[in-house]
């Protein structure tokens, strides 16, 4: 059973970091491009970054280009999420996924979720 499991977020004031981790169990970790997405209330869930599965490339939305970085441990089976400089609009449920297939920006092409965690930024 393929289980990804956020942790990390919380309430931060404007200009603030956050570290977001995801530990996966029951997949082999390292043949996964992993990436995290966030959902807003009231608004269509949105890529924010991926890794392909061997460190090779990196991939970010514009809007947190130079803010976030994503980075992953194979011996960890961990992929993390550093977010630097947070704005009231990266306020959002965090999700990390899991995709077998090539490195994705869209979400229709991820196989396993977690539950979200929820990220809040205050102004």
């Amino acid at each position: 059973q393929v289980q990804l499991v956020e942790s990390g977020g919380g309430l931060v004031q404007a200009g603030g970091s956050l570290r977001l981790s995801c530990a996966a169990s029951g997949l082999i970790f390292s043949r996964y491009n992993m990436g995290w997405f966030r959902q807003a209330p009231g608004k269509e869930r949105e890529f924010v970054a991926a890794i392909t599965w061997n460190n090779d490339s990196t991939y970010y939305v514009d809007s947190v280009k130079g803010r976030f970085t994503i980075s992953r441990d194979n011996a960890k089976n961990t992929v993390y999420l550093q977010m630097n400089s947070l704005k009231p609009e990266d306020t959002a449920v965090y999700y990390c996924a899991a995709d077998r297939g090539q490195v994705a920006t869209s979400a229709v092409w991820y196989d396993f979720w977690g539950q979200g965690t929820q990220v809040t930024v205050s102004s």
